[in-house]
């Protein structure tokens, strides 16, 4: 026998919680207020996203850091300079070919390794092979990669919805046409299909339909990732679409006469929010990490501008002498994706309509 509906409009918390654990039927509150109290219970997933906001803003102050407290550019080499460590005079980058009057020596390159804050804040994280500063080009990178990895999910995510509506209220040779598209992009392996896309495009850039998008521009990587992962939001949306299609709602929202745009944006698109929120959240972990992988291989971001993904294969050829120039990045990497991915996790379960908590319109 089914458990009589509560009203926990005016009840407490704890109320509200007791009733959620023992599949109590819930009015007079909406599905995002108990969306948000599930999530609130979910303290690793909180965690996960104070982790990413604060990866954010520590990028986002790249500019601060540079010019207030390390005093360089992410640009900028410092070959033939010394930086006081501790009271002890070090060479930015030290070895090399040494002259005199006898001859010439040469000896093995050091680079000057992290110096944790001894010297005033210079070279925190050491520097790299051209005596740039590490943890200058490391948030600069990162504002880069957080760049493309988040306005690329917004334009995939848009043109994936917007492709989606179409489909799944058209039907038809609408829906035909769209999900040929979207079979067509998923025909590739989407990083072959973003590799060879970038690579084209980063030579000459973009001229086309009076578009103008010059070599080296971060919107490069940032719209190849966007469209070679299309499909990979709107076919699940448009299945979801075509579910809802048939439902009475729907039915009766255009027996009365509505239009087509007001039945997608009015009635469809708000019973696919909370899908797409999960999506979008998960889909920035996925373009950060293809981001990263292109710019490793020449064809994201391009030198000498940093991204984590170049700034991993510039010190691929030094992970025995100097790791942490490949090591620090990908750790951030790690960091990021992951605290994205567990975040996305406990939202998909806040929001998952399936859950034990029925909600009673």
């Amino acid at each position: 026998m089914a458990e009589p509906a509560t009203d926990l409009t005016a009840y407490d918390s704890a109320a509200l919680i007791a009733a959620e654990e023992h599949g109590v039927p819930i009015v007079g509150r909406s599905p995002w207020y108990l969306a948000w109290r599930r999530l609130r219970r979910n303290y690793f997933a909180l965690f996960s996203l104070a982790v990413f906001i604060l990866i954010v803003i520590a990028c986002s102050l790249a500019p601060v850091y540079a010019h207030h407290v390390a005093h360089t550019g992410p640009n900028e080499t410092h070959l033939s300079e010394h930086v006081v460590v501790s009271g002890h005079l070090k060479p930015v980058v030290g070895g090399g070919a040494v002259c005199n009057a006898s001859g010439c020596v040469v000896r093995s390159v050091v680079i000057l390794g992290p110096t944790w804050w001894h010297a005033h804040g210079r070279f925190v994280l050491g520097a790299d092979g051209l005596g740039r500063d590490v943890a200058v080009r490391l948030l600069y990178g990162g504002l880069n990669s957080l760049k493309i990895g988040i306005g690329s999910a917004f334009i995939c995510t848009f043109f994936a919805v917007l492709l989606a509506l179409l489909a799944g209220f058209y039907g038809g040779w609408v829906d035909w046409t769209i999900t040929r598209f979207f079979d067509l992009i998923w025909a590739f392996p989407v990083f072959l299909l973003a590799i060879a896309l970038a690579s084209a495009l980063s030579i000459n850039g973009f001229h086309h339909f009076g578009i103008n998008i010059e070599a080296g521009s971060l919107w490069i990587p940032t719209l190849v990732i966007s469209y070679v992962l299309i499909p990979y939001i709107g076919r699940p949306v448009r299945g979801q679409i075509l579910s809802l299609r048939e439902k009475e709602f729907i039915e009766a929202a255009v027996g009365q006469g509505a239009r087509p745009l007001r039945v997608m944006f009015s009635d469809l698109l708000p019973n696919i929010a909370s899908t797409i929120l999960v999506f979008f959240t998960l889909i920035i972990a996925t373009n950060i990490l293809t981001e990263a992988g292109l710019s490793f291989l020449g064809a994201g971001v391009r030198a000498p501008d940093p991204s984590w993904g170049n700034l991993i294969a510039d010190g691929q050829d030094r992970i025995q002498t100097a790791p942490w120039l490949a090591l620090i990045p990908g750790i951030a990497i790690v960091l990021t994706v992951l605290s994205l991915n567990i975040f996305g996790d406990g939202l998909r379960d806040a929001l998952d309509p399936r859950a034990k908590v029925r909600i009673e319109h």
